[in-house]
């Protein structure tokens, strides 16, 4: 079997540990052969790829980034490449793509294969918001970076007597913003989940002073919005693949709040920061047996699908119900992180 393996969308930790595990399964356990597409979708239609054995994946477990790299593809070019998918295949002598990414990757995926290109997916996100698995890697090494800087914020605001107001990503899935907030002790959680009255954030600063902590670390996610009529914030705009440009709710916020409690506020965006480096432990490992299965799948013919963490056991699910709906933080997961402020 002939297995072309690419990455698209955004970079993740763990995208490496992925290649690197589908070419040792590939190659030791069935004896494939594996080429990877380079910048994505724009490799498999450009033709730009290269042969991958097992010393083009030495050493790449443990790094961040993409050996392959990784672009995001025009709606157009995406139907070209549904559209000529036999020519395709037959032109790079492919049996099957697996490809890396997330949301828009899967929604890709999906389109090729109701084309009828056989296809395995591997779901990719930080934000953690692809349905129909319980993590994507990438999220804990995400929560990881975020947590610490939480961590290590809380001094310089207890320090200066500061307001922290901490951006983390997560466009439409406040994942990163819970679990980092809470892991790190913050003191207000803001998710695009639930819009916040900027007002509540001030009674809870006002009454950490009052009891004598002068100071205040708040982490919102980038997708985070006030309340209608709460405060002015406006809507950024959409770029040619459909994702909306936020303005930068962190710095937003932390204007709000200086100017109305007349302390000092800082905001800290951690960015890419979070997408870059070396991966957990916990997302080499998730990642390793995310492309081990991804090959066993492409084997047994179960195209139109891709991997999935339910519990502790990794499973094929059909691509639709992955792209359906985002995995979005749910009531009750608020409701427990807002029990420790």
């Amino acid at each position: 079997m002939r297995i072309g393996v690419l990455t698209a969308g955004g970079d993740c930790p763990g995208l490496n540990a992925v290649i690197r595990s589908v070419v040792h399964r590939a190659l030791a356990g069935h004896g494939d052969e594996v080429i990877g597409f380079e910048d994505g979708f724009k490799g498999l239609l450009d033709g730009r790829y290269r042969s991958l054995d097992l010393n083009a994946v030495s050493g790449i477990l443990a790094r961040g980034g993409t050996i392959l790299g990784s672009t995001r593809l025009e709606r157009t070019r995406l139907h070209e490449a549904a559209d000529n998918w036999r020519q395709l295949c037959g032109a790079y002598g492919l049996d099957v793509l697996i490809p890396i990414g997330g949301e828009g990757t899967l929604t890709a995926a999906r389109m090729l294969a109701d084309a009828g290109m056989p296809v395995v997916g591997v779901p990719k996100t930080i934000d953690n918001d692809i349905s129909a698995t319980d993590r994507t890697f990438g999220f804990d090494t995400a929560v990881t970076v975020a947590t610490e800087a939480i961590d290590r914020l809380k001094t310089t605001a207890e320090s200066h007597q500061r307001v922290m107001v901490v951006e983390v990503m997560g466009r439409h899935a406040g994942w990163i913003a819970l679990e980092s907030g809470m892991a790190g002790g913050a003191h207000g959680i803001c998710l695009p989940e639930r819009p916040f009255d900027p007002a509540d954030l001030v009674a809870m600063v006002e009454e950490r002073f009052a009891r004598g902590k002068k100071f205040a670390v708040i982490c919102v996610a980038e997708g985070a919005h006030p309340a209608a009529g709460t405060m002015d914030y406006g809507k950024g705009i959409v770029d040619q693949y459909g994702h909306e440009r936020f303005i930068g709710i962190g710095t937003a916020l932390a204007v709000e709040l200086e100017q109305r409690l007349g302390k000092e506020a800082k905001p800290v965006i951690l960015g890419h920061v979070q997408r870059g480096g070396v991966p957990t432990a916990y997302d080499r490992i998730l990642a390793t047996r995310f492309g081990w299965h991804a090959v066993e799948a492409a084997h047994k013919g179960a195209f139109g699908h891709m991997t999935a963490l339910h519990g502790t056991s990794v499973d094929l699910v059909p691509l639709a119900d992955a792209v359906t709906t985002l995995k979005r933080v749910p009531e009750n997961r608020m409701d427990e992180a807002e029990s420790v402020f």
